[in-house]
């Protein structure tokens, strides 16, 4: 009975690890994992990507599952102004970008001209995909409270 109990409180805490360190549905963790690689001189279409993992830098790390858009060459993911890992980037900050298995060093820009056009994109990718979502974001024009991201090279 004894090793039972130790077994149990050994898998809980072993969840409660998990939990606190990796990124689960809009929970952010700490690490991001993936084979270090150098960005490609051209991303691979991305069209059928859903997601991906982002790590933001900080005292705390930040790693977050996000939506992914390629718009002229160029990765960008949106965030919300309040949300935390959008106010750990400000204006502009190295992040690491998980693609399938690689991790990326980049560079995250916010977008102070065209984001329009980026957003419009990315609301046409993933409206068919998650449409209750989608459907709850302010229209493009008025989407004051959303920063869009260029993800480039270092």
């Amino acid at each position: 009975m004894k090793i039972l109990k130790i077994i149990i409180a050994v898998a809980l805490l072993a969840l409660v690890v998990v939990a606190l360190v990796a990124p689960i549905g809009p929970l952010p963790g700490l690490f991001i994992g993936g084979e270090q690689t150098a960005p490609p001189a051209s991303w691979p279409d991305t069209s059928g990507v859903h997601e991906i993992r982002l790590k933001v830098p900080g005292t705390l790390p930040r790693v977050v599952t996000i939506w992914v858009i390629d718009h002229e060459g160029e990765l960008h993911v949106v965030g919300r102004r309040d949300s935390g890992w959008v106010k750990m980037i400000g204006q502009g900050t190295p992040v690491e970008m998980r693609l399938g298995d690689r991790t990326y060093s980049l560079n995250a820009t916010p977008l102070t001209e065209g984001w329009q056009a980026v957003l419009e994109a990315y609301v046409a990718k993933y409206r068919p995909l998650y449409p209750e979502i989608v459907a709850g974001m302010p229209p493009v024009g008025e989407a004051t409270d959303r920063v869009v991201f260029r993800l480039s090279r270092t």
